[in-house]
């Protein structure tokens, strides 16, 4: 199941470069839901249609744009080019008729928040953390919005995190909160797949093998332009297994927001284009349900979020 579109807002603002800053902003109306396909033995850049029925292949009606999202966001391209594309239709693709990729591949960091939902602080008996805290994700761990998950033989305790992922578009470093938008490009779903048992009492409490191993960090295809989703903080955020209800929530219930999340780490780390933050998840995870829930070989991992779109993951043993 790919991404399909969601009736949302969308954002009037201009083109324009502010203290430095490319902005990303469009122009008017057109929706700009960025993908990565496979055609056959070819890979390109698009921008879905019509509900996600069609792809206007933005590196089919100009070979100049990259083929990537990555490399996209490195280049130096115009959102008005984009535009001009699309409207012209020169290339397009039907859904049916090709591979839906993870929208980023291979970015420079997987950046994650831990306890930033306050049901899930609540379902823990935690506080609500003053700062916010961060951990990692290999890159390599990302998979696509239809791809398996693979149940390590390793771990017995497979747990599900649905959450809202930020990608950056410009090199950020010590962004104020006020600034921090201007720097974010859009937003997409991922899962933070997480082995519970690694987690708690392997690898000396560290937390990178527990939410690294491989393809632990399904990806959405679609990368929905910051402009179509005007409040990040208004969407509806869903879980189920196997069709039943897990976690239910809202971005609303963010303790720290993507603009804090932003500024906070630049001041820390440099940002670059197409990294990835993953911004949470609200309460429902299997390991603080009673009793103990995990994910099983042959599961389903449907995957949701409001103006952004679904995914769907079965769960394999690993070979």
């Amino acid at each position: 199941m790919s991404f399909s579109r969601v009736s949302c807002r969308f954002l009037k603002t201009a083109i324009g470069i502010q203290n430095n800053v490319r902005s990303f902003s469009c122009t008017n109306h057109q929706a700009m839901r960025f993908v990565q396909y496979r055609d056959g033995c070819d890979r390109g850049l698009g921008i879905q249609l019509n509900g996600g029925e069609s792809i206007v292949s933005l590196s089919g009606a100009d070979p100049t744009i990259p083929v990537d999202m990555v490399s996209f966001l490195h280049s130096e391209y115009s959102i008005e080019r984009i535009e001009k594309i699309v409207k012209e239709k020169k290339k397009i693709l039907h859904s049916n008729q090709v591979e839906l990729l993870p929208c980023i591949t291979k970015p420079d960091k997987v950046i994650c928040v831990g306890l930033n939902y306050k049901g899930h602080c609540d379902e823990q008996k935690k506080p609500y953390p003053i700062e916010p805290f961060f951990f990692s994700k290999f890159p390599s761990t990302i998979i696509g919005p239809n791809d398996a998950v693979r149940h390590s033989s390793k771990s017995k305790a497979l747990d599900w995190e649905v959450e809202m992922a930020v990608v950056i578009g410009s090199t950020c470093k010590n962004v104020d909160i006020e600034n921090a938008y201007k720097y974010v490009f859009g937003y997409t779903i991922a899962q933070d797949i997480s082995a519970r048992d690694w987690q708690k009492t392997r690898n000396n409490g560290q937390w990178l093998i527990a939410k690294s191993m491989d393809t632990f960090c399904p990806l959405g295809s679609v990368l929905v332009h910051k402009n179509e989703i005007p409040d990040p903080h208004s969407l509806q955020i869903k879980c189920s297994i196997n069709g039943v209800m897990k976690q239910s929530g809202s971005t609303e219930e963010l303790i720290h927001r993507v603009d804090k999340l932003v500024s906070f780490l630049s001041n820390l780390i440099t940002l670059l284009p197409g990294d990835i933050i993953l911004t949470g998840t609200p309460n429902g995870v299997g390991v603080f349900r009673e009793p103990k829930e995990f994910l099983k070989v042959g599961d389903i991992i449907e995957s949701e979020i409001s103006c952004i779109g679904k995914m769907e993951n079965p769960v394999i043993a690993d070979k």
